[in-house]
Order: structure tokens, then C-alpha cells, then sequence
């Protein structure tokens, strides 16, 4: 049986350090693959002196991993920065670098999966987070990138809130939650700072996101669109290789005016699009087991049918999508009717070979 992502963890979670706590309570592990036999990830410590002491905790996680029925190697790379010089410069909101040719693919990204919407309030983010995991279920290897720069709640949604590192001040090691590797604008800012930009750092930030993360080797990397048909989205499908998209819409008819324009957007970039998603679609009583359609119902099916296009499936509104949301742990990690939805989801973009 191949060693999987939490097996792994859970014996670096053994592992003390001077000091008290361990390797994962402590935070120092960054970029962890585990693909075939193989582990590899960044021992990141605060200065040099630290990477002396913890010479032999190093050798002692990788005899530990090294024991693991199914491992074959065990990659360590320890890195702190050197002497008192600055730490790298992770900022992101630089205007975009020019590209020559056409779409250039992400470095190990097999498959780029954008996940829109016309009009925000539709539940998109929740959407994009609770696919993710789902795909990572169903035994993907998944990358989320929260392109809503202006809005970014993916991290809030995926339970994560540290600064992503960078060793060499290009290279951004993202981080890793429910299975997914995960990056978002809104990790690199303070906690109710606003992202106050034009055009040209948008396209740029989007770019440095794509190009300077090591996503390491990713079946597919979702995509959380921000609302409606602007840069971020001219930016993704015109510079980077999108092997499709999925359009979120509510049932009611002014979620639906917005989404036609998605739709159409997608088209004009000559970007496939998988399918629609019918979110919010019936409200069921916990108490009687009545449904209710808040919003309407069926609109989406019947407009995917207008369109020619797959109708994906129906997301129920809950309370429970609502907690696990603010919580951190997407509802797509459990069990339930909202869990299940999304894990046919997921088949179902497995199977038409987008994700």
C-alpha cells in the first residue's frame, strides 16, 4: 500500500525538537510531496545556527520515514537564511512580465481547472474549496489558487493562516491543508488589510502566483475566479494553458443574467467549458425533511441545456457548508448529502478527463 500524505505527517509529528513541540506543531515543514514511493520536502528554520542543532533531527525524520512500509527514498532539504541578511522579498503585486508565444503550461501542473462565476454571493469560493478537496478524495494530487485577489477567502475556508516562505526570495513554497496545496493572495497580507491595486498588479500578481509557486507535481490545479469577466480572468486563459472551466450560478434569474456573461467570456477565450453548477439549488428542514426552493430551482439545468453544455450537478444550501466553511475544514472532507454532492462532482470532472 502506497504511504500517503497524513501517514507521513503523522510520524514527523513524533519527531521532538529542542525545545519542546515538534517538526509539524512547530511549522517548519514546507513543500512535502509524496508521489510514488518517494518523499520529499523543505525543513525551513529560523537562522543557521538552528540548522546546526537540528542536524540531528533531520537524520532522525528521514530513519523514521525511511521505515514506513512503501517508502523507497526520503528527500530532506533544510534551509534558513544566512547570517543577518534580509529575509527574501515576497511581495506580490508586480506588473506582469511580457511572455513571448502563446499559452505557457505551469511547471508540473497537468491540468488547470477554473472554477468562475458571473456576480459574486453565489457561493464560488465555496464551490472551488469544497472541489478540491473532493478531487484530493477521490485521490488526486490537487493545487487551489485563490485568484479572487480582491476577496480572498481560501484561507479562512481551508483552515490556514501562516506566511508562505520563500528560501531564495523567488521561489514561494505554498502550504497544504485537507489534502491540497494551497495559495492565496491573502496569505501575504495582514488580517484585515485590503488589496488596493489596478489592472497591470493584478495580471501581475497572478502571474508570480502561477509561475514563482512550487506546486510540485499536480494532477490539477483549481482555480477560484473572482466574480465577473475582468483582468484575472483575460490573464489566466490567455497567458496559461486552461484545460476548462466550470460556472457557478444560483437558480434565480439575476445569478443566471450574470453567468450568460461568463459563459460568453469563456467562448470569446476560446476556453472549454465543462460544465455548469447548479450551488444554493434547495434548502431541506433538518427537522421534517421538507424542501424548499429559496431561489428557485432548475434554472441552471434548463440554461446549461440552452447552451448545449453539461449540467454538473445540484449543491444543496446548508448550514453545515456555512460552519465547516468558517471552521476551516470544507464540508467536502466529512460525510453527508453536501459531502456526497461534491464527491459525484468530482467523478463525474474526473471521468470527462478535466481534472
Amino acid at each position: 500500500m502506497a504511504v500517503t500524505r497524513d501517514e507521513v505527517l503523522g510520524v514527523l509529528s513524533r519527531i521532538s525538537l529542542p525545545g519542546g513541540g515538534d517538526l509539524v506543531s512547530r511549522d517548519l515543514i514546507r513543500a512535502l510531496q509524496v508521489q510514488d514511493g518517494e518523499i520529499r520536502f523543505v525543513l525551513e528554520v529560523a537562522d543557521a545556527a538552528t540548522a546546526g542543532l537540528l542536524a540531528p533531527v533531520e537524520a532522525q525524520a528521514k530513519a523514521a520515514l525511511l521505515a514506513l512500509p512503501g517508502v523507497k527514498a526520503v528527500s530532506i532539504v533544510m534551509t534558513a537564511p544566512a547570517g543577518k541578511a534580509p529575509p527574501p522579498d515576497l511581495k506580490i503585486g508586480r506588473h506582469p512580465t511580457p511572455q513571448q508565444g502563446g499559452p505557457q503550461p505551469v511547471p508540473g501542473v497537468a491540468r488547470i481547472l477554473a472554477v468562475g462565476s458571473g456576480k459574486g454571493g453565489v457561493g464560488k469560493s465555496t464551490v472551488s474549496s469544497n472541489l478540491a478537496v473532493a478531487l484530493a478524495k477521490q485521490g488526486r494530487r490537487v493545487g487551489l489558487l485563490d485568484a479572487d485577489i480582491y476577496g480572498p477567502s481560501q484561507p479562512r475556508m481551508m483552515g490556514v493562516n501562516q506566511r508562505p516562505a520563500s528560501p531564495d526570495g523567488k521561489t514561494i513554497l505554498p502550504l497544504h491543508a485537507h489534502g491540497v496545496t494551497l495559495m492565496s493572495i491573502g496569505l501575504m497580507l495582514k488580517e484585515g488589510d485590503a488589496v488596493i491595486w489596478r489592472g497591470p498588479m493584478l495580471m501581475g500578481a497572478l502571474q508570480q502566483m502561477l509561475g514563482q509557486v512550487a506546486w510540485g507535481e499536480l494532477d490539477v490545479l483549481v482555480v477560484d475566479l473572482p466574480p465577473g469577466t475582468g483582468d484575472v480572468q483575460l490573464t489566466l486563459c490567455q497567458r496559461y494553458p486552461v484545460t476548462a472551466a466550470v460556472v457557478v450560478s444560483t437558480p434565480q434569474d439575476v445569478a443566471l443574467i450574470d453567468a450568460r456573461k461568463a459563459l460568453k467570456m469563456f467562448d470569446t477565450l476560446k476556453t472549454p467549458v465543462a460544465g455548469l453548477i447548479e450551488n444554493m439549488s434547495m434548502y431541506v428542514c433538518e427537522n421534517c425533511g421538507h424542501e424548499a426552493h429559496i431561489f428557485g430551482h432548475g434554472g441552471v439545468r434548463a440554461e446549461a441545456e440552452r447552451e448545449g453544455l453539461p449540467f454538473l450537478g445540484e449543491i444543496p444550501i446548508s448550514l453545515d457548508v456555512r460552519l465547516a466553511g468558517d471552521a476551516g475544514t470544507p464540508i467536502a472532507a466529512g460525510d453527508g448529502p453536501v459531502s456526497r454532492a461534491y464527491a459525484r462532482l468530482a467523478q463525474r470532472l474526473i471521468a470527462d478527463g478535466v481534472a
